[in-house]
């Protein structure tokens, strides 16, 4: 007996050491499609190949967006308010774009396929903005300066120029949600490290994001300012190459997760379900319609466990006795994770909701924090400061604000709420809506002293540009909390079925914060110029009233967000069945067991 007892011990331990080597194995390539095969997959190496690349391509956009505004008046010759709505409407489209890229890469694509094919969109959009500008619209050499005036562009140089800046808007918005998430993905979930490795390569994504734009805010806004945009132009479509390379680098080895299909008939199927037993009551959870194992009807997607949130929903996966009589029809019975899956994203929209009017704050940034600085004191004895380079002091604070966030926020938050995290993602988000609405309180300060020092008749007040640092500090410190908290909250959120989807409404938020900052742009100065007056925002700064403008974004936020703890108090968290992982190591183990033992 004793024999048989220590026999029966080696089988299991040498069955337990079989499970860790197959588990191996499994983290590398389970939910893949490779183009080849791997020895080893993800890790830290791979994302951060993944960071490098944001970086460069971040360099590559802000290279161009960063001083749009002032490319727009002064070589396309455009209005100020014309201008910052056409920037507001590009930079709007670029975050819309967004969605397509998170469409295509959880429903056919993949991560992998998705993200590449972007970006050679994005390469071929600076390619032909270099192209544009070189031989049709920077005439003559040098000008664009703020003191030499362009020719009158030709309408195909025009054409080529807004055709150019729409396919970057394209590219670098279907890139930059579908990164994140790959670069995520190279952290297999059955880790127990991988919760603490994914909150990291979140805040380091944010981190590469502004090292990029920091070089293009200093070094390429220097040279662009100063009448030399096509030099700024290749140099952004040199760095999109080098990302693009470094790119497919590490094709053989990323860790890949197959798409799971088109989520939008998923989501229909259950509000379509749900209507035809509107008059059934709801089954309990235990009777629910749930497929049999342990992974889900979803391809690629793990369980997720029943919530109490939008019961009538759960009509859908109410088993009636019209569904016994048939093969199953989706469109007629769904599984509780199917159902889960709609309630996820119907939970997480009003959350997003309330971010975009933060993403009105930010949109400031890159259009009338320009022109305000653009008509302010900036010389440092013979050296003249672009008004776009301002945007450095907001890069700083990002960076410095992370560190500050991770080594001190993050140690006294856990001590006093005893969560790992420290702050929660809501709780992040809260804390930059009220960062963000100081910010516009000290823009509107600037402003207010600004046109206390303009002399008559001068175009420039004679207030130092560096009374803009706090402004762009604030927001940089706001970022912090809010769109990492965002990146963080709404991937970590979102069903395995439409991850990049989660990462895109960050995106999206940015996007509808463009339009809604042009929209407020044209509604104020539509009212504010009715009986004659020049408006807040006229095309000379210095005869408006941008004060009020930024005042009335702070009251906003304010309102929003009261609107926000409301929604946050309300909101429940998605639960996945964590217990997968162990069901599926015992079958392996008992599998591996039955062939030891025959």
């Amino acid at each position: 007996m004793d024999a048989i007892e220590h026999s029966t011990d080696e089988i299991e331990k040498k069955a337990d050491e079989e499970i860790i080597s197959f588990g191996k194995i499994e983290s590398g390539n389970e939910n893949q499609h490779s183009p080849g095969k791997r020895k080893k997959c993800g890790g830290w190496e791979l994302a951060s190949l993944l960071l490098v690349n944001q970086g460069l391509a971040t360099l590559a956009f802000f290279g161009v967006g960063v001083n749009l505004v002032l490319f727009l008046t002064r070589v396309l010759d455009q209005d100020s308010a014309v201008a910052a709505n056409n920037v507001s409407k590009w930079t709007g489209t670029v975050y819309l774009c967004s969605l397509i890229g998170a469409f295509l890469s959880d429903s056919y694509w993949g991560r992998y396929f998705t993200c590449a094919i972007f970006q050679l969109i994005l390469v071929l959009g600076l390619g032909l903005l270099s192209f544009a500008s070189w031989f049709f619209l920077i005439s003559p050499t040098g000008c664009g300066d703020g003191m030499k005036l362009c020719n009158t562009p030709s309408s195909v140089g025009v054409v080529m120029f807004y055709l150019s800046i729409y396919l970057i808007a394209l590219g670098y918005g279907g890139h930059q949600p579908t990164v994140a998430t790959l670069g995520a993905d190279q952290f297999d979930d059955s880790n127990p490290n991988a919760v603490i490795s994914k909150a990291a390569f979140f805040s380091s994504f944010y981190f590469a994001l502004n090292v990029g734009s920091l070089f293009s805010n200093t070094i390429l806004v220097y040279y662009e300012d100063s009448g030399k945009w096509t030099l700024g132009f290749l140099v952004s479509f040199g760095a999109a190459i080098i990302a693009l390379l470094l790119y497919f680098s590490g094709t053989s080895r990323y860790r890949y997760v197959k798409a799971s299909g088109n989520p939008l008939p998923r989501v229909a199927q259950v509000f379509v379900a749900a209507y035809r037993k509107w008059g059934v009551t709801p089954a309990t959870v235990d009777a629910l319609y749930e497929v049999e194992g342990t992974e889900s009807a979803i391809k690629g997607s793990r369980k997720i466990l029943h919530s109490n949130d939008f019961k009538f929903l759960d009509k859908a996966a109410t088993i009636t006795s019209m569904d016994l009589r048939g093969p199953n029809n989706p469109w007629k019975l769904c599984t509780v994770t199917q159902v889960e899956e709609a309630k996820c994203v119907l939970k997480m929209l009003p959350i997003w909701l309330c971010t975009i009017i933060y993403s009105v704050i930010f949109t400031q940034m890159a259009s009338l924090f320009v022109e305000q600085g653009d008509v302010m004191a900036s010389k440092l004895k013979n050296f003249r400061i672009p008004a776009a380079s301002m945007s450095a002091f907001d890069i700083c604070s990002v960076l410095i604000w992370t560190g500050v966030y991770r080594h001190v926020v993050v140690p006294v938050s856990r001590s006093l709420t005893g969560n790992p995290k420290g702050l929660t993602e809501m709780q992040r988000m809260g804390t930059g809506l009220i960062i963000g609405m100081i910010a516009m309180v000290a823009a509107g300060v600037t402003e207010i002293q600004r046109l206390k020092s303009v002399s008559p008749g001068s175009k420039k007040s004679s207030l130092s540009i560096f009374w803009q640092v706090p402004q762009y500090v604030l927001v940089g410190a706001s970022e912090v909390f809010m769109y990492v908290g965002q990146l963080e909250f709404f991937n970590g959120q979102a069903p395995d079925g439409i991850k990049s989807f989660g990462s895109s409404l960050c995106m999206a938020s940015m996007s509808l914060g463009n339009y809604v900052s042009s929209l407020l742009i044209n509604i104020v100065m539509e009212v504010t110029t009715r009986d004659g007056g020049p408006g807040w925002i006229p095309d000379d700064l210095n005869d408006g009233r941008m004060d009020r403008f930024y005042f009335l974004i702070a009251g906003l936020t304010a309102v929003d967000f009261i609107i926000y703890v409301y929604c946050a108090k309300w909101y429940n968290g998605i639960n996945l069945d964590t217990s997968e992982n162990v069901i599926q190591s015992e079958e392996q183990r008992k599998e591996v067991l039955a062939s030891l033992m025959s």
